[in-house]
């Protein structure tokens, strides 16, 4: 008998756990009223991004390190892509003229609201890659666990943006991080104890 590979397990696992988020999206927030005005902003482009880009590049680590000889060594790189797209995206902004202040932009209107949504929605997709990725053999549990946050905090993320009405880079690198670090500390803090064999 062969085992499921790990990255087929976890597909069936995200694709399972994506309607639930979906459906506590748009129980509990929706698509903003304007995103057809929005698609012309680069920055509102900016967030998805970022986003999808930082959810495939801890896909790829997470598979990565579900074998037992894994090391993360050589691919923490592909964590700092998002991080790269949001230095140029808040280098372009700043770049140019600005109706708003700094402090402004950094707080914006939803902080609040992504603080609570981007960790509530990632909450089934989370659920679902520690699932998936109990079907391999982590050598780092807490560390798996961890990427396992960021991908799910990524994907809900990606959700997230298409509501929220703050397109600024500084906010995103600020409150979306904030939101993501948490769902991480939760990934790390579960798959301590169930990626472990």
């Amino acid at each position: 008998h062969r085992a499921r590979p790990v990255g087929f397990v976890l597909a069936l696992a995200l694709l399972a756990a994506a309607p639930v988020s979906m459906l506590m999206f748009f129980s509990e927030l929706g698509v903003r009223p304007d995103v057809m005005t929005a698609m012309h902003n680069p920055f509102f482009d900016l967030k998805f991004g970022v986003t999808l880009a930082l959810a495939s590049a801890a896909i790829t680590v997470a598979l990565h390190l579900s074998r037992p000889e894994a090391a993360l060594r050589g691919w923490v790189w592909l964590l700092m892509i998002p991080a790269g797209l949001l230095v140029a995206g808040i280098s372009g902004e700043m770049m140019m003229p600005q109706r708003l202040p700094m402090m402004t932009r950094l707080v914006g209107h939803n902080s609040k609201v992504c603080m609570t949504a981007i960790p509530l929605i990632s909450l089934p997709l989370l659920a679902a890659s520690l699932l998936g990725l109990r079907h391999g053999a982590p050598a780092r549990p807490a560390v798996s666990g961890a990427i396992a946050g960021m991908m799910s905090a990524g994907l809900a993320a990606t959700l997230y943006a298409s509501h929220c009405t703050d397109d600024s880079p500084l906010f995103v690198a600020t409150w979306y991080t904030i939101a993501t670090a948490l769902v991480t500390a939760l990934g790390a803090l579960i798959g301590s104890k169930v990626l472990r064999y």
